[in-house]
């Protein structure tokens, strides 16, 4: 089959590899119709590179319809299509009936001191082959794939995979409060839908900051209050900015929707693209070690939020520590919830707004569609965020 590889840092290809079969009764393999290429595939494509091993297959937001099933797989069928979420739970054990599919005790990458195995994702989640191919093996198919109805397109549904749950976790991590006030860092993928599904949750008043003109465009137009970036000389500015549009406290809640990539942070980075540039086996245990992340969207939120407010962080951060205002965090009474979207924790709440009204936009959600062979091209341009990419899904 034909599928995306990485093969070093902005260097992705469409290469022919083995097609992927049954390895284990509770497997399936289904045919890749739609899948999505997700902003922390960016960190693979420059930050994360020191975990990646060339030849391994990208991606992690996959929908398409069941091959071949498993004999330890009753509920799937072959022709039924499917949404995959992207970390890989078996549904049975203490993690995954509390709630948190994305520390699943079975499929846990305990080697790398790691929580539930994910598609396309380094080896600190198991090296999984990914879904930016024309075939995907799905572990643990008794309890990970999500049945949809035949019908309405696969842009309907395919951000189930990743980007409603992880824009859902945020917005019910962030507790805003009915009528509320929340301030969204970064308005890519997670960011544009966190603002959508918290207007549709009840916030009063939502607020959107990015530099890139087609985001805060587009997330205007759906009512956001935007806040360019360039317009400010540096975060105090921006913060006032905010304060003055809530009574001079901030708002009630502040996702970081940005995560590793935040502009600033120019030694972290620089700590990051060095350690990239490193021979494997040192690279790796750099990263792990001594790596600091570019914590600036982190930072303009814990100054933003007001004081007993909330942080929700959503954006993937992948280095080790940077120094933390934890006076301000202790003395501001913050509190701070984070981590990988628990897909099937959510999944039931969010499938009632995939309706024919289509209250969150997910039918003209997508930017870009391209075919797997434009793939490499795709990244380039989303990387860059150039033509106005917010969201691209690929079809095989």
């Amino acid at each position: 089959m034909r599928a995306l590889t990485w093969q070093g840092k902005r260097d992705v290809r469409v290469e022919n590899v083995p097609d992927p079969r049954i390895e284990e009764p509770t497997d399936a393999v289904i045919r890749i119709t739609s899948t999505g290429l997700c902003g922390s595939d960016l960190h693979l494509y420059e930050v994360l590179t020191p975990f990646m091993t060339p030849g391994d297959i990208l991606g992690h937001e996959p929908m398409g319809i069941v091959e071949e099933v498993g004999a330890a797989v009753p509920d799937l069928q072959v022709g039924d299509r499917v949404v995959v979420p992207f970390q890989i739970a078996c549904g049975n054990c203490w993690m995954c009936l509390t709630g948190l599919p994305t520390q699943c005790e079975t499929t846990q990458v305990s080697a790398e001191g790691m929580g539930a195995a994910l598609f396309g994702y380094t080896r600190l989640y198991g090296a999984v082959p990914g879904a930016q191919a024309e075939y995907l093996r799905v572990p643990q198919a008794q309890y990970g794939p999500i049945k949809v109805p035949e019908g309405p397109s696969d842009d309907r549904f395919v951000y189930l995979s990743d980007v409603l749950p992880t824009a859902w976790q945020a917005v019910a991590y962030a507790g805003v409060p009915q009528g509320g006030s929340v301030a969204v860092l970064g308005l890519g993928p997670i960011g544009d839908m966190a603002c959508r599904i918290a207007q549709v949750r009840g916030a009063g008043r939502v607020f959107g900051v990015d530099l890139v003109p087609e985001r805060l465009n587009r997330a205007r137009e759906r009512g956001v209050e935007t806040f360019d970036l360039r317009s400010f000389d540096d975060e105090k500015e921006l913060v006032a900015a905010i304060r003055d549009q809530t009574d001079g406290r901030g708002p009630d809640a502040v996702i970081d929707a940005v995560g590793t990539e935040a502009h600033g942070s120019a030694a972290a980075r620089m700590v990051q693209n060095a350690s990239a540039l490193l021979p494997r086996k040192l690279s790796g245990p750099m990263a792990e070690r001594f790596s600091v992340d570019r914590l600036a969207a982190l930072h303009t939120a814990i100054e933003l939020v007001r004081r007993g407010g909330t942080i929700s962080i959503s954006g993937v951060y992948g280095g080790m520590a940077d120094p933390m205002p934890m006076l301000t965090l202790f003395d501001k009474q913050i509190q701070m919830r984070m981590g990988q979207a628990n897909v099937r924790r959510w999944s039931d709440e969010i499938i009632p707004y995939l309706t024919d009204e289509d209250p969150l936009g997910v039918d003209d959600f997508a930017t870009h569609r391209v075919p797997l062979d434009e793939a490499p091209r795709a990244y380039d341009m989303f990387q860059k965020k150039q033509d106005g990419a917010v969201k691209v899904l690929i079809k095989p």
